[in-house]
């Protein structure tokens, strides 16, 4: 399994220092990929009695994960990178499909973009999209990025898109990039199986239920005549709880369900995930250093 972080910046801040010194970190002690979230507007809470607690607001740093993941990709040369999720109906497609590609170019292929269909209506409004057809519209994104990975031009009339015989430059060496799917909807396993490379969820403890859903994914992507194999499985895991005995159970059974990716977070405080008590750049790296120690025969 590969093992990766999503990044802690609501703790640490995102001065261009401190992300050299939490790239460079992650990547000496041996951590495979680097996890971008995405947000571009946060809403001002302070305007909205009864917000969610625990969902991000304004006061929440983001910094944008292509610009991010570019910046990192020349001063960590061995780490991979993803996103963790870009919310992409938020998004013009053409353009989320270039600044892929480019990011794919400049990294040499260590990218792998991981979307979702997002929760926060406040965004859509700001961005100009609609909120309430949004994974209608990312199941014809998905087909039109990959269109335009895999061909110098294209040719698309959909319900949402038309491209009249026209590409991007560049576009990825291998003609695609890795699109991996976040989300825990209904619908969300039939579109990985139709057009996915992964899945990323989140929800999920390692029990039964887990083993369950991920057969499910691989019987619908057999269905759609695709190799079941060919579908990478990215579990969240947390160490703000917990012995390394614990951290070394846990990761034995997402090995053994059959889990490609190990993406350790910090700072998630949900359902069965618990974030570290400390704050600073040395307590994370410190934390990341204990957690990958506890669990390297796995990877």
């Amino acid at each position: 399994m590969q093992l990766g972080h999503l990044v802690p910046f609501g703790d640490i801040g995102g001065d261009p220092d401190t992300v050299r010194d939490y790239a460079q970190g992650l990547e000496a002690l041996g951590y495979d990929f680097m996890e971008a979230p995405d947000h571009v507007l946060g809403a001002n809470a302070g305007s909205r009695p009864g917000w969610e607690a625990g969902r991000n607001t304004s006061d929440d740093l983001f910094h944008d994960p292509f610009v991010l993941l570019g910046y990192v990709s020349g001063i960590a040369p061995k780490l991979s990178f993803s996103t963790g999720v870009l919310i992409v109906a938020q998004r013009q497609t053409a353009l989320v499909a270039k600044q892929a590609a480019c990011l794919d170019v400049l990294c040499k292929g260590r990218f792998r973009l991981g979307i979702g269909v997002g929760w926060n209506e406040v965004e859509f409004v700001g961005l100009n999209e609609n909120f309430h057809n949004r994974g209608r519209r990312s199941e014809e994104q998905a087909q039109v990025m990959q269109a335009l990975w895999a061909n110098h031009h294209v040719t698309f009339k959909g319900k949402y898109h038309t491209i009249d015989d026209a590409g991007i430059n560049p576009r990825p060496a291998s003609g695609r990039v890795p699109l991996w799917y976040g989300g825990h909807h209904e619908k969300t396993l039939p579109r990985i199986a139709k057009w996915g490379d992964g899945w990323m969820p989140n929800a999920y403890p390692p029990d039964q239920t887990a083993v369950e859903i991920f057969s499910e994914l691989r019987r619908l992507t057999e269905a759609a005549g695709r190799d079941p194999a060919s579908i990478g499985i990215e579990v969240w895991t947390s160490c703000g709880a917990g012995s390394e005995a614990d951290w070394r159970r846990e990761a034995a059974f997402w090995q053994a369900a059959g889990a490609s990716h190990i993406c350790l977070t910090t700072t998630f405080h949900r359902r069965h995930h618990h974030r570290i008590a400390g704050k600073s750049l040395g307590d994370h790296l410190a934390a990341l250093q204990r957690y990958r120690d506890a669990v390297a025969d796995f990877l």
